[in-house]
């Protein structure tokens, strides 16, 4: 069985020590860190731009997992690139080129990916999947943390991951929303293999490493 990869998300981190969360992170055995980047148009939240991703870049190896809640990507694509996202996905509706952008990311060295709102039909993805090296999963509305897990989510990553075995697809399959021990399994057994985990990771009831070490368990017991 393929590795289940985490990544958590700084959307939950405590923004005032930013570094020294992302070092716990990956000390703890995150394997991506995922950066939730929202303008206040697409989603009802303004949050993190390349600046931050530019700061983190040097203090971690992990890949930085950037994930452009905006409306109109291909403005921001190039500052992104150039501040050392790994990969960058960008959200069906929110561009009318959404090919072009994809190329236009593939093109300045990072990888690209591709996402939709729950309400959204996966349909819409047929035509992109070949050109994408990650296709995340929404399990919430986007715009905001700490949200609860929506359950018709599960047969999304289901179809989705069937969508991707029929064209011999190697994208990851990332779910982002809700992740906790009680859902991760579901997402995995579904056909997801990456999990963004904020407030299961970064909360205060517990440490970093012991949440991640928890995540782990409940994946491994599924």
């Amino acid at each position: 069985m393929k590795k289940i990869k985490i990544a958590p998300s700084l959307l939950s981190a405590d923004f005032a020590r930013l570094g020294e969360q992302v070092r716990e992170a990956e000390a703890a055995g995150a394997d991506w860190i995922h950066i939730d980047v929202m303008d206040g148009h697409f989603v009802p939240n303004l949050t993190m731009g390349p600046l931050v991703v530019e700061a983190l870049r040097p203090i971690t190896t992990l890949p930085l997992d950037v994930h452009l809640m905006v409306e109109n990507p291909e403005r921001f694509v190039s500052d992104f690139a150039r501040a050392g996202a790994t990969y960058l996905t960008v959200h069906v509706e929110a561009t009318p080129h959404l090919h072009r952008v994809v190329q236009q990311i593939r093109e300045l060295g990072v990888r690209p990916g591709v996402t939709l709102n729950p309400a959204t039909p996966l349909s819409l993805l047929e035509e992109i999947l070949p050109a994408v090296d990650l296709v995340l999963v929404m399990s919430v509305n986007p715009g905001f943390g700490g949200q609860a897990y929506i359950p018709a989510s599960t047969a999304r990553i289901s179809r989705l991951r069937c969508m991707l075995d029929a064209i011999a697809s190697r994208a990851e399959l990332e779910v982002d929303g809700g992740i906790s021990p009680q859902t991760a399994p579901f997402a995995v057994a579904a056909g997801a293999t990456v999990l963004v985990a904020g407030s299961a990771v970064f909360n205060p009831t517990g440490s970093v490493a012991g949440n991640i070490a928890a995540l782990r368990q409940a994946i491994a017991n599924a």
